[in-house]
């Protein structure tokens, strides 16, 4: 057997990683696809229902009150969009990498919101 000089080693080392890694990709089961999207119909199926029910309101001061229906439509919504990245674009099989930079984006959206509704709920309304 021919030996190989280091550099042809080491080249051919990195080949063989590059092959073995393009060929781990994460075949998903049909049975997947079909029970994350009858998951994704009965959430809307179960907003449309929350939305024609008056599910109340929080008073939490004199002047700020939480109405219900909204919070409960949003935590479907977010529910659903988690069931969508992670099993439609394939963030769950996904390098970590990857994982991170989806986990960034969704902190930063939480983080823009938060100062958004930060500004709204100290606003004087009315009281100038």
């Amino acid at each position: 057997m021919w030996a190989l000089a280091p550099e042809d080693h080491m080249q051919q080392h990195e080949e063989d990683s590059i092959e073995a890694h393009e060929d781990q990709h994460h075949i998903v089961s049909p049975v997947v696809y079909l029970t994350i999207v009858m998951a994704l119909l009965v959430a809307t199926g179960v907003t449309v229902w929350a939305s024609y029910i008056d599910l109340g309101e929080w008073h939490i001061t004199q002047s700020l009150t939480l109405f219900w229906n909204p919070v409960v439509a949003l935590a479907i919504a977010a529910t659903k969009m988690i069931l969508v990245v992670l099993f439609f674009m394939h963030v769950k099989y996904s390098t970590k990498l990857t994982q991170l930079t989806v986990g960034a984006g969704l902190f930063t959206f939480i983080v823009l919101v938060g100062m958004t509704l930060s500004d709204y709920f100290t606003r004087a309304w009315g009281r100038w």
